[in-house]
């Protein structure tokens, strides 16, 4: 495999894996172009050099084949602006006359985007022969899409083994991404401590396992925490439980106690009479929730008590909200734990937040350069913290 950074791709046509799936609104603007902008300097270290790029990405979830909602034609101004200018041109298909066409003619410091990758069945079945049809648009290959790493698809896994070993690589932000998956999950200095939140136990089950191997201290907030309270005798009032998980959650309490590693609950909580955001509030243990009240948020004793654990950690993962922060009453402990995060990552801590529901988070209260790595795939990086090959990473690799 090549070194990305240290390659020339002066007069190469270069296929690019990208992940442009974001969010549209009813009128096909752009709502959140993060994915978009943190691919940028691969598409510009390719332009500069005297390359040209071809970016092929999926969007959405298309049924049956092409449907206009989408179609990648609604990025082509947006993804023209954030290149400072350069042309971008646009092929209504992935493959067929009109791509390999407009591909073969692409010039130097010129931009193509192809249409939607799952408007073909083919591209999630990872089928081999529309791999092929694809090698055939670039003389070299770079996945840069992280957020489809964990995907066994055509345009991430298979496309690989038609090129050569010094044409397939990992653009800028794929490395970036990997390597800090890789200090958190495999040069972790002590104290480790892994924050993990969100509503259900059944999502991180795999993920804490394997987190026990590793981490000193995991905390563990939102929903998920009051299936770990039932289980410790807890009473938890109208709070999520995940009721076929307790036994789940109790086993998990018992391995962390026999490999010495501390799980942290919250001690307390924001309680609120219904799921509302202008419902009646009040604080509680979170083992002592009275019947008719559910715990929204971490409490101000469990603030000061994660607190204390994230200041004295070396490194941090953070996977998943403390509480509802998209309701304003229940957002104080997700952006209390961002604040600690902020200070721990200015003391020498190396943090990394992964996961939809943290990253919105860190985004909405400015925090997204105050920790050390902001990670675009949600489920990839979940994967590689349970332990698995993604296919993305390993077809490049081999």
């Amino acid at each position: 495999m090549s070194k990305f950074s240290d390659h020339n791709f002066a007069g190469e046509k270069v296929l690019v894996r990208v992940d442009f799936n974001v969010p549209l609104n009813d009128k096909f603007e752009i709502t959140d172009d993060t994915r978009m902008t943190a691919t940028v300097p691969t598409i510009k270290k390719i332009l500069s050099d005297g390359g040209s790029a071809i970016l092929m990405s999926h969007l959405g979830r298309p049924k049956g084949g092409p449907e206009d909602k989408f179609s990648l034609k609604h990025l082509v101004k947006h993804l023209s602006e954030l290149l400072n200018g350069a042309p971008v041109l646009f092929a209504n298909d992935c493959i067929g006359e009109q791509a390999y066409l407009t591909a073969s003619m692409l010039k130097p410091g010129e931009v193509l985007l192809l249409e939607n990758l799952r408007f073909y069945k083919e591209e999630e079945k990872g089928d081999e022969a529309f791999a092929q049809k694809l090698s055939k648009l670039g003389d070299v290959y770079v996945n840069d899409a992280f957020g489809t790493a964990h995907r066994a698809h055509a345009s991430t896994a298979v496309i690989a083994k038609f090129f050569p070993a010094d044409k397939k690589m990992f653009g800028l932000l794929m490395n970036a991404e990997v390597a800090s998956a890789e200090k958190v999950m495999h040069e972790s200095q002590k104290p480790f401590v892994a924050i993990i939140g969100g509503a259900k136990v059944s999502d991180k089950i795999l993920i804490i396992e394997n987190l026990l191997e590793r981490a000193t201290d995991i905390i563990i907030g939102g929903g998920m925490a009051y299936t770990f309270m039932k289980a410790e005798g807890g009473k938890i009032g109208n709070s999520l439980c995940e009721n076929d998980r307790v036994q789940t959650a109790l086993e998990l309490l018992d391995k962390a106690s026999k490999k010495g590693v501390c799980i942290h609950l919250p001690s307390d909580s924001i309680i609120a009479d219904k799921f509302d955001a202008n419902a009646n509030t009040s604080n509680a243990p979170s083992n002592n929730i009275p019947d008719g009240w559910m715990g929204l948020d971490i409490g101000e004793n469990a603030i000061e008590q994660f607190t204390n654990v994230i200041k004295k950690s070396k490194t941090i993962l953070w996977n998943g909200p403390m509480g509802v922060f998209e309701m304003q009453k229940f957002q104080h402990g997700t952006k209390a734990i961002a604040t600690a995060i902020a200070a721990a990552t200015q003391n020498g801590a190396f943090s990394l937040v992964g996961g939809g529901d943290s990253v919105a988070a860190v985004n909405q209260f400015g925090f997204a350069d105050k920790v050390s790595y902001v990670s675009t795939g949600g489920g990839a990086l979940l994967e590689y913290f349970e332990g698995k090959v993604l296919p993305g990473i390993a077809a490049i690799k081999e």
